[in-house]
């Protein structure tokens, strides 16, 4: 059906509905209402929507089929980590009794119904899109995932072998009656419901056999490149874990948990015993989601629902794999011709290193003029971690200070810390424990830190620290000078490669003067509400956002020029600074928003939002950097998205881009993405998604393809060679 596949034309993905409870067209007498309910999108329905883009990804037939599969499970993933935090934290109002309406008017009681009903079918589409065309095509290419019942005799023996080998001595069927409580069913694990029969009684009796999730999900055959999912091959052999019985009948299923931190902070004399306790009660949490196999009889989904309290909202009926999340593993099969070509990273022009480069070229380069980074374009190692590793060998640095919120242990950033500490250097790290999923890692990388003489910080009580800055003082002929890197993504080697992130390298003294300010205010007692360059939430980002969008309805109304807001962010969800972007649609400003996930703002709104634009740009890479424009020349990057936690409860950090050449850069990054016809949807006033396609006559626009293109062209001019291997 040509790049369109057929779930696409049938509407499954390319038009996506987030609809409010209320009509859409404003007051008919005086001016419209910017605070009306009718005028924002709940935030739980468009992330969901954000996911069914995702999903999308998985039903082009222009992507790779395995990249394909690959989306498959980033939704799946996506969507387990919904339930275990949003909805879980809805479902804990609702039995707190909570019936505050969020901004477009629901309760927390309407949303998790409005959930389950929007959840259902986009399950039903992941399934479909899994079954009915990516096997398929795999087994084209000469890949197949076969039922235990496509299993020739010759492989049927090489199956037993391995189940004896491999699968049995790690099974433990755990029984069900008075004498053996229901057993505790551990977060996402897959488990087979099973029932047998006493063939000497005839009495039946119910079991759990949990499936191992140290085991790979899809066990490979031995005569050809095929794989049967492990659940299958335990069924198969369920009589060798039940002997003397017989096997009635056996069903899949899975549960998810509540894994929010409640977390007391105000209460915790130790932050860091707090979250280790909480993390250890996090295994126990109540269950906000039950998927079962669409065959399992009511009588053993009454078993399940009443052992675990679950209600019938909460219930998941899946007609083919659960836990789509595993087909990861076969998105990693080594089939190049199957992926993306892989992309390698350039160096910047100005930090080329070569054999001869000493720590201290780093900071030559930047005291010559501002550097501005985009990853995965440019390759994140021979930027942010030479910055910081130069930092660690130069005799002439004598401290490093570094937040910390996502990283990795084995991070080069990491090393270069300890070893800067060994050298004696003042080095601190501000690691955020409260970093969601992250926590128990964050713990245990922070403690080598502390042994290795790091002064490591645990972030405040009631502020997660979300900044992303780093500071380097440097010891010179003419003073000390402090040089800053400002970033949009977290210092993580891994994540930099697959995530689009920017990045501000300077030492401009009063950039350096509010880093400095910053960090004290993160590791001392100082009160800090006033900087010099940087926007610092929660002391003073929502106020100068506001400011800067009134000064563009100022400036439109006045004539000087025509008011324009471009904005680039991850989120868009405060309800206040919507309504400040809705007054300057009103008052004639151009805007345009390039917002990766949750929006809760409507576009086309006649007489309140027709001068906003609202595209979503989804593709092989996840957008994450964030840019404010107001203006032609006002440029912001950082950490914040728009959301009230980012501006009243977490530390962030924006930062200026003042050189004119940066700022081209960033103005060719919007304008690329706002062209982008590939990768590119428009949402709608009546809270529809559509993606966009070239139209007749036009050239095919993939904006991430065409930065990695530019990237490229912008080494060979230079005559770098880019080609060090170093993929994506």
């Amino acid at each position: 059906m040509g790049p369109v596949s057929e779930l696409e034309t049938r509407g499954v993905v390319d038009r996506q509905v987030d609809g409010a409870p209320a009509a859409l067209s404003p007051r008919a007498v005086g001016a419209p209402d910017v605070e009306a309910p009718e005028l924002y999108l709940n935030r739980e329905l468009s992330w969901l929507e954000f996911n069914r883009r995702v999903l999308a990804q998985a039903t082009d037939s222009r992507v790779p089929l395995l990249e394909r599969l690959r989306f498959v499970s980033i939704f799946s993933n996506n969507l387990d980590e919904f339930f275990m935090v949003r909805v879980a934290g809805l479902k804990r109002q609702v039995e707190a009794g909570v019936a505050r309406r969020t901004p477009d008017g629901r309760t927390p009681a309407e949303q998790l119904r409005a959930i389950s009903e929007r959840v259902r079918p986009m399950i039903e589409g992941a399934t479909d899109c899994l079954h009915d065309q990516l096997v398929p095509l795999l087994a084209r290419h000469g890949l197949s995932v076969l039922s235990i019942a496509e299993v020739d005799a010759e492989d049927r023996d090489h199956l037993n072998r391995w189940f004896a080998q491999h699968v049995f001595p790690v099974l433990t069927p755990l029984a069900v009656d008075p004498g053996h409580p229901f057993p505790y069913i551990s977060n996402l694990s897959l488990s087979l419901a099973v029932t047998v029969r006493d063939r000497e009684t005839g009495q039946r009796h119910f079991a759990r056999v949990k499936v191992p999730g140290v085991l790979p999900r899809f066990v490979p055959l031995a005569s050809r490149r095929a794989y049967v999912p492990l659940e299958e091959l335990i069924t198969a052999q369920l009589d060798r874990l039940f002997p003397g019985m017989e096997i009635v009948e056996s069903y899949a299923f899975r549960v998810t948990r509540n894994a929010d931190l409640d977390l007391e902070e105000d209460e915790a004399e130790d932050l860091l015993l707090a979250i280790q306790q909480e993390l250890r009660r996090r295994r126990f949490g109540a269950v906000v989601r039950l998927e079962v196999a669409d065959a399992m009889p009511d009588r053993i989904l009454a078993v399940l629902q009443d052992e675990l309290g679950v209600d019938d909202l909460d219930v998941y009926r899946v007609s083919g794999l659960l836990a789509l999340v595993d087909v990861d593993e076969l998105a990693d099969l080594d089939l190049p011709r199957l992926r993306w070509q892989p992309w390698t990273p350039v160096p910047h022009p100005r930090l080329v290193p070569d054999e001869e480069s000493q720590p201290g070229d780093v900071f030559a380069e930047i005291r010559r003029g501002d550097l501005l980074l985009h990853h995965p374009f440019d390759s994140f190692t021979s930027t942010v971690e030479r910055f910081i590793t130069a930092a660690s060998e130069d005799p002439d640095v004598l401290a490093i200070k570094q937040t910390l919120y996502r990283t990795s242990g084995d991070s080069p950033i990491v090393r270069a810390l300890i070893r800067a500490a060994e050298r004696g250097k003042q080095v601190v790290a501000l690691v955020e424990l409260k970093a969601r999923f992250d926590e128990e890692a964050n713990i245990s990388w922070a403690r080598a830190l502390e042994k290795a003489g790091v002064h490591v910080v645990y972030g405040l009580v009631g502020l997660k620290t979300h900044t992303k800055t780093s500071l380097v003082v440097r010891s010179e002929g003419d003073g000390i000078r402090r040089y800053v890197h400002v970033g949009t993504g977290n210092y993580n080697p891994a994540t930099a490669r697959l995530y689009t992130d920017l990045g501000l390298l300077s030492c401009d003294p009063a950039l350096g003067a509010d880093v400095t300010d910053l960090f004290n205010f993160l590791t001392g007692y100082a009160r800090q509400d006033t900087y010099r360059q940087l926007l610092i939430a929660p002391a003073s980002l929502r106020d100068r956002i506001r400011q800067l969008i009134r000064r563009e309805i100022e400036v439109h109304a006045g004539g000087q020029r025509d008011g324009m807001i471009r904005l680039k962010l991850n989120a868009l969800l405060d309800p206040s600074l919507i309504a400040e972007l809705y007054r300057a649609s009103q008052a004639g400003v151009r805007i345009d928003l390039i917002v990766r996930g949750i929006c809760a703002l409507r576009p086309g709104v006649p007489d309140v939002s027709d001068r906003i634009r609202v595209t979503s740009v989804v593709g092989r890479l996840l957008e994450h950097g964030r840019i404010m424009q107001f203006g032609p020349d006002d440029f912001w990057i950082g950490s914040a998205d728009w959301m009230p936690r980012n501006l009243d409860r977490r530390v962030e950090a924006m930062a200026p881009i003042r050189h004119p050449g940066l700022r081209d850069e960033l103005r060719d990054v919007m304008d690329l993405m706002l062209a982008d016809n590939v990768q590119a949807w428009t949402l709608h006033a009546d809270g529809t998604w559509a993606r966009r396609f070239p139209g007749d006559g036009d050239t095919p626009l993939d904006s991430q393809a065409e930065l990695m293109r530019r990237a490229r062209a912008r080494c060979e001019a230079a005559g770098i060679d880019w080609s060090v291997p170093n993929p994506l």
